[in-house]
């Protein structure tokens, strides 16, 4: 007689903030060394968040890791990363991990924060920016309904990669990023057809504070709470661009328009071109 196999544990974090209710939930199972393809992209339909990550091996060295949006894998999910390493932190304890993904290499640090709460911070493959062709961007601006003149010119629009592709787009005011409005079809098919993951919409504050936004219609879901695979692309452009010091210490503030407000941690080096992205997380209760 056939045996039928046991459902995963799937756990519930939250990823770039402390509290439950903030940050952006990932599905986390931490035994899918089993799992099909079809299977583990089934569970994060069933979860139904914007990503869940998959521990497919385990060694003394790394664990590999994959990630799932409700529609597709993805080949890196920063949001996903860090509440796997808090989860794995509440077991391990703090301390250094190695992730190996799709992407590349992640290594990732967890700390135990002087009121008990975990942090972690990543530390992204290596970047790279590019630009996008007029048509292209016309494209995105029409499928957003974002006029041309509400863009901030001092941010002129890249894909920048540090893991997956994100299109970098910068409102003029907080009061374009707050009205976003878009048509899911048509933005979703030129993301595909440019193979990006999000569109980071981006609104400068003041020197090292940004406001973020990201439309994630190739996932499934019109929008990711906090997204750290975009903060390191962000980071990566930025610089690029000779947009912030070579060496400094970002902060950005993503999920207010949705209700589930988050903060990330960009980190830029001197001298290292990876980027270090980091954030709180916590359990969801059942």
């Amino acid at each position: 007689m056939n045996s039928v196999p046991e459902t995963p544990e799937v756990l519930h974090y939250t990823a770039f903030s402390d509290d439950p209710a903030g940050g952006n939930p990932a599905g986390i199972v931490l035994d899918a060394a089993g799992l099909s393809d079809e299977e583990m992209l089934a569970i994060a339909a069933d979860v139904g968040y914007s990503e869940s990550a998959f521990m497919t091996g385990a060694s003394s060295a790394a664990y590999t890791l994959r990630y799932f949006s409700p529609k597709a894998e993805v080949p890196f999910c920063g949001h996903a990363t860090v509440a796997t390493a808090v989860a794995l932190g509440e077991r391990v304890g703090p301390g250094d991990l190695v992730f190996t993904t799709r992407a590349g290499t992640v290594p990732v640090t967890v700390t135990r924060q002087d009121d008990g709460t975990l942090r972690a911070t990543l530390t992204s493959v290596e970047p790279h920016v590019e630009d996008i062709a007029p048509e292209d961007l016309a494209e995105a601006l029409a499928a957003l309904d974002w006029p041309a003149g509400d863009l901030d010119p001092a941010f002129p629009p890249r894909v920048a990669f540090a893991g997956a592709r994100h299109l970098v787009v910068a409102a003029a005011t907080r009061e374009r990023l707050a009205d976003l409005a878009y048509d899911f079809a048509r933005l979703e098919a030129l993301m595909h057809r440019l193979d990006l993951t999000t569109v980071q919409l981006v609104w400068r504050a003041d020197a090292d504070t940004f406001h973020v936004r990201d439309p994630f219609p190739v996932g499934g879901v019109v929008e990711d709470p906090a997204t750290g695979a975009a903060a390191a692309a962000l980071g990566a452009y930025l610089r690029e661009l000779g947009l912030v010091p070579e060496a400094t210490v970002l902060t950005l503030h993503q999920g207010e328009d949705m209700g589930r407000p988050g903060v990330l941690t960009v980190e830029l080096r001197a001298g290292d071109r990876r980027i270090r992205v980091s954030g709180a997380g916590t359990r969801i209760p059942a």
